[in-house]
């Protein structure tokens, strides 16, 4: 088998098997992208009374466990804080993707909203389908896509190289 064959067999097959992965990739990456312009994606950020935090984190659990739908209990309910001193708030998520921003000095709730990105972001980086799942399908696949790409610039140059020899 010559090496143009090989070369184009090599970059139609890899093509084919890491199409669907790369179809999630691309539009996931899209909605990433563009997440702070659709509240459904991401909930806009509010803006607080202050920009230095006064509360303590006895008043950032209370105000997280005053809102129902986001079923914190205990700190173990909750997923991470998001600290925002320029926009005078404290972003609370849930386990259970909600997001609560409260004021980071009176701990009055500003805004409670269901927080798509990370499932969005779970989807793109593999984790969604299997924990593991980056290492053992989206690093082939970014494998694979170097693969292609080097073929596919072999294929793209090789009419090029082929009329510069025939014509010396």
């Amino acid at each position: 088998m010559s090496f143009n064959k090989t070369n184009r067999t090599i970059h139609k097959w890899a093509s084919i098997i890491i199409a669907l992965p790369l179809f999630v990739i691309f539009i996931t990456g899209i909605l990433l992208l563009v997440k702070k312009e659709f509240a459904i994606i991401q909930p806009p950020s509010m803006k607080g009374q202050a920009q230095v935090p006064s509360i303590a984190f006895e008043q950032i659990l209370q105000a997280a466990q005053s809102v129902e739908k986001a079923n914190i209990n205990s700190w173990q309910d909750i997923n991470r804080l998001d600290v925002r001193p320029s926009k005078g708030i404290i972003k609370i998520r849930s386990n259970n993707s909600f997001e609560i921003q409260i004021d980071a000095q009176s701990a009055k709730v500003l805004q409670v909203a269901k927080r798509n990105s990370e499932l969005i972001e779970s989807i793109h980086d593999g984790t969604f389908f299997e924990k593991n799942a980056n290492l053992w399908l989206m690093l082939p696949v970014a494998i694979i896509s170097i693969l292609i790409s080097i073929t596919g610039i072999i294929l793209f140059f090789i009419p090029y190289l082929k009329r510069r020899k025939r014509a010396k």
